[in-house]
């Protein structure tokens, strides 16, 4: 098993079992064994990513903008040079795993470099694990290294905007991370890479989830975090295809990963049973915090409001096998946490309103969740996926809307937010009730009643849907005053337009 680096490590442990690094992580003390049987680490200072730190070398038909910052060679050269430095005459993990659960030119062969087994543990849950008869050939088509422990001091005569630095050179197929121990930035870094090969070869990549029935029939659930995108397409009537970043090709809907990566804060195993279970030996939770008899204590957010764990998709038993592919969907849901209210819970998108409703990316931050936000904030995030897109969101936008032509999926908008008034006076919609929108729609009993136009977004309201309040369904009549509602239904509807005519 023969790995090439530019530099010369003491010891290189490649492709461990889960036994072996559990055994490495309990002996360099990287974290602790739980009651559930699942190790947990921290994460340090970061507990998730650093999306103002991620840069690329001059590359063609980069999207720079908000998301993509452009350095020069020479940065890369500096930071590349420190980074295999660092690595001289240590011990260091290499992960060997694919992106893309195709075996085709779709796929990508990813090795990841670290010096702890953590993250090497990390690797192998969240990327698909080749078979041993595959590692002994395996050339990678893409690395990264992890750097974690180094940092850029000199990040201004670099041109970064801190010591922690996310760098691409898509020329060279290799990134290197800097100063950030945090885990998402190797899963997100490799879909930041797909989203940039797939779609110039006619495939769409895409921050959603997807699932599908017995028969066949696959649904795919887009939306930012916190809007219920993991929670909801883990069904117990569906078999999971994968719970974050898919492409759609010729054939239909493949997952990009081969594990799940779940928040877990106030995880309730009565609510989300899958991932409960799901949480057991092989799994790895960042950031929780642990009762005295090392029991998970889920609704402690003192260390973060973004506790997560990855665990291999194995551990979810209700899943599409043997390959996590799809076909068409038939079914294409958006999904939002509208804080200000006023989003109808559920509603049918026509072809306009699904190119615009995509662009957009809508949901909503509420108070709390991050420094100085006192009030609901709208949050816009091109295609669902904002801070991982490598080209312009209408390349992306383009190319769903030839998949959308040519396979007739429907499309809907579900908003898993507020209901009555915003976040502070109304009440968030249950997860049950959300459970049974989502169900009408899968199941096509949605289209039962008819629907009628909303008067503030022009969008397709159902009349009734069977055990669903009305109150819920129509958003205006749980607040006490429906031209207040109108009124602010009417200011969201302005920062649509304002935000789609960005694109």
């Amino acid at each position: 098993m023969n790995v090439n680096l530019d530099f010369k490590p003491r010891k290189i442990y490649r492709n461990l079992s889960y036994e072996a690094l559990r055994e490495h992580e309990i002996n360099n003390n990287e974290g602790e064994v739980t009651t559930l049987g699942a190790y947990t680490v921290d994460t340090g200072k970061f507990t998730g990513r650093s999306p103002k730190d991620k840069f690329f070398t001059p590359t063609k038909d980069l999207w720079i903008g908000p998301v993509n910052q452009e350095v020069p060679l020479s940065t890369w050269d500096t930071l590349k040079q420190r980074a295999l430095t660092h690595y001289e005459g240590k011990d260091i993990y290499v992960s060997d795993c694919y992106a893309g659960a195709v075996d085709n030119d779709n796929r990508l062969q990813v090795r990841v470099i670290s010096e702890i087994a953590w993250q090497s543990h990390f690797c192998k849950n969240m990327f698909i694990r080749p078979e041993e008869n595959e590692l002994d050939d395996f050339s990678p088509e893409f690395t990264i290294i992890n750097a974690c422990k180094i940092s850029a001091d000199d990040y201004k005569d670099l041109g970064l905007n801190s010591p922690v630095f996310v760098i691409f050179n898509l020329e060279e197929k290799m990134a290197i991370i800097g100063g950030t121990w945090y885990g998402g930035e190797m899963k997100k870094g490799i879909f930041s890479v797909m989203h940039y090969l797939l779609p110039q070869k006619g495939v769409l990549s895409m921050h959603c989830s997807a699932n599908m029935d017995s028969e066949g029939h696959t649904a795919l659930f887009f939306g930012l975090s916190g809007t219920g995108k993991t929670t909801l397409s883990t069904d117990p009537k569906r078999q999971l295809i994968g719970d974050d970043e898919h492409g759609w090709d010729d054939e239909g809907v493949f997952n990009f990963e081969g594990g799940c990566y779940a928040k877990t804060i106030s995880l309730n195993p009565e609510y989300e049973p899958d991932i409960y279970a799901a949480i057991r030996p092989n799994a790895l939770l960042e950031n929780v915090v642990l009762n005295d008899d090392k029991s998970v204590n889920f609704d402690d957010s003192s260390k973060t409001k973004n506790t997560r764990v990855s665990y291999p998709i194995e551990h979810i038993d209700n899943r599409v096998r043997p390959i996590s592919r799809g076909n068409h969907p038939e079914v294409v849901i958006y999904l939002c946490c509208d804080a200000f209210g006023v989003v109808p819970p559920i509603s049918r998108l026509n072809r306009e309103q699904a190119m615009e409703y995509f662009i957009a990316g809508y949901t909503a931050k509420v108070a709390g969740t991050e420094l100085g936000i006192n009030e609901p904030k709208p949050d816009f995030s091109p295609c669902f996926g904002g801070p991982f897109l490598t080209l312009h969101p209408r390349r992306y936008a383009d190319l769903l809307g030839k998949k959308l032509d040519q396979h007739g999926s429907r499309v809907y908008l579900v908003n898993t937010g507020w209901v009555g008034g915003p976040y502070g006076i109304g009440e968030r919609i249950s997860l049950p009730l959300t459970r049974k929108i989502i169900d009408a729609i899968l199941d096509g009993s949605i289209e039962n009643k008819g629907y009628f136009t909303d008067q503030s977004f022009g969008l397709e309201i159902p009349n009734a849907i069977a055990g669903v309040p009305n109150e819920i369904i129509h958003p205006e009549l749980a607040w006490d005053n429906v031209q207040h509602y109108r009124e602010e239904a009417a200011k969201l509807a302005k920062l649509f337009k304002e935000n789609h005519d960005k694109y």
